[in-house]
């Protein structure tokens, strides 16, 4: 019976919705109205069925616009005549529902002992309240002892209330969500439960990374609304979107930027024709370029005037690979070991560096391969692999083993992020890409008893609380920290700002 769901359905109209949906799952019809429910919820959570999660679920009717028949409320809490009970987070239980094509709306649910109608309802739209029903206090007013959720699929709306014409069409697709909703129920219950989460440290910003959004945070603070940014200040969605609502507008190139506006280089770097370009074009230049960024753009000018054919190991297409490459007019970029048969070199003098956001593992093979292949191969004098993606991968090697499965906290386009799933994977440990909490599938958390979180240097650290919190809302939660090392590297902000 472990990870099986107990649905609470008032009515049976509602009760075979969601059997229908979910063959699996424990369906007890619990009766219309406060009394019905009140005592067969006491009698359920006394006999105390061996079931994983318990879900509320049956129709209610929207108390504000914008929600129509056939949506679904979850509710963050639900308030009755005796009180308020507060429901643990149904962040993934709502990301997933999204995913299954439902259009979810999330909030507090109340309950009344009768019907609600015209200004009662306007009162509680008023107070915040998304729905109302006749059961959900009372069924979620026992102490369960495990997850509970509520979900209600709406049949009327404030104008659209109870009656003849407007219920049977109502009633079908509030009945069809819920068809809809039960498999994912059942998914839920299926992943809740008592777990461990290992949390690696250290984990989400840098100091680079800090340093740009700082600088873009201070320069609108100085010069005023917009700030251009060439290119995503850094590879984080959730950063972004942060600083175009503040006022900074991101742009792919300089010819999409208006003749004397200021601009800022992200901490991936620019090649020095783009700087060129700014300022023939009178830009005022906030520079954000990350110091171990710009150190690699040293050693691409240095070893060139030393006359060495420079091998750059990193993904093509990368914002920090462009900027890299216009250094120097001959070099040549590898991804691989394969690609390293491939160089050409005329007189053997060759010399590597790396992009600064690699996985440290992946790196040691293809130089191992350019050391066989050209002995006297030239290195940087210290790893161009920045402090904070080795750190990172170094704590997710130290705990991979430890986990079920790690969830990485970072976005698509954020390498360093990749990295960190792909050095778990290389350990044996089932790692997943999330930009956030809605990330997270429910399939992944079945039978995992233990899950790892860390985030990528480019990722805000509210970002992994909020993963954690919806965590803890499938069951206990004991936390752990495990910190490799503690940092305390800091940067200069660029001097148009300090």
């Amino acid at each position: 019976m472990s990870g099986r769901l107990l649905a609470l359905a008032p009515l049976r109209i509602e009760a075979m919705a969601i059997g229908r949906g979910a063959p699996d799952a424990v369906v007890s019809r619990t009766g219309k109205g406060p009394a019905r429910s009140a005592r067969r919820a006491a009698a359920l959570a006394a006999a105390s069925p061996d079931v994983a999660a318990v879900a509320v679920a049956g129709v209610c009717g929207a108390v504000v616009a914008g929600i129509q028949p056939g949506d679904v409320v979850v509710a963050t809490e639900v308030r009755g005549p005796d009180g308020t009970v507060v429901l643990p987070s149904p962040a993934l239980l709502v990301a997933a529902l999204r995913r299954s094509g439902a259009r979810v709306h999330v909030g507090p649910l109340a309950s009344s002992a009768t019907m609600v109608r015209g200004a009662a309802r306007r009162a509680l739209a008023a107070s915040g309240v998304l729905g109302v029903d006749m059961e959900s206090a009372w069924l979620t007013g026992v102490d369960w002892d495990r997850p509970v959720a509520v979900v209600r699929a709406v049949v009327d709306t404030p104008g659209r209330e109870l009656a003849s014409a407007s219920t049977v069409s109502g009633g079908l697709a509030a009945l069809r969500a819920l068809r809809r909703a039960a498999p994912v129920l059942e998914a839920w219950a299926a992943a809740a439960g008592p777990r461990r989460v290992l949390l690696a440290g250290p984990r989400s910003f840098c100091a680079g990374v800090d340093r740009a959004i700082v600088t873009v945070e201070r320069a609108i603070e100085r010069y005023g609304a917009p700030v251009y940014v060439r290119r995503q200040i850094v590879h984080n969605r959730h950063v972004v979107a942060d600083l175009e609502g503040r006022g900074a507008i991101f742009v792919e190139e300089l010819d999409e930027v208006p003749d004397g506006a200021t601009v800022v280089f992200s901490a991936h770097g620019v090649a020095p024709v783009v700087r060129d370009e700014a300022r023939r074009r009178g830009f005022s230049v906030i520079d954000a370029t990350c110091p171990l960024v710009a150190k690699v753009h040293n050693e691409v000018r240095r070893f060139s005037a030393q006359g060495y054919q420079v091998v750059l190991i990193g993904h093509p297409g990368h914002d920090e690979i462009e900027g890299t490459l216009g250094e120097a007019p001959d070099l040549q970029v590898i991804e691989e070991v394969a690609d390293v048969a491939g160089l050409e070199c005329a007189d053997g003098r060759v010399a590597y560096i790396t992009q600064t956001t690699l996985a440290v593992d992946e790196v040691a093979g293809i130089v191992e391969a350019l050391q066989d292949r050209f002995p006297d191969v030239a290195s940087p004098h210290s790893d161009d692999i920045c402090y904070a993606s080795q750190n990172r991968q170094d704590a997710v090697r130290a705990m991979a083993a430890d986990c079920d499965i790690l969830l990485v906290v970072g976005s698509r386009n954020s390498s360093n992020s990749t990295r960190l799933v792909e050095v778990a994977r290389r350990h044996g440990c089932a790692a997943e890409l999330i930009d956030d909490e809605s990330g997270v599938e429910l399939s992944w958390l079945a039978g995992a008893t233990t899950v790892g979180v860390t985030a990528g240097a480019s990722a805000p650290p509210h970002l992994v609380l909020g993963v954690v919190d919806a965590l803890a809302g499938l069951g206990p939660l004991e936390r752990e920290e495990r910190a490799v090392t503690t940092e305390s590297v800091a940067f200069t902000l660029p001097p148009e700002v300090r």
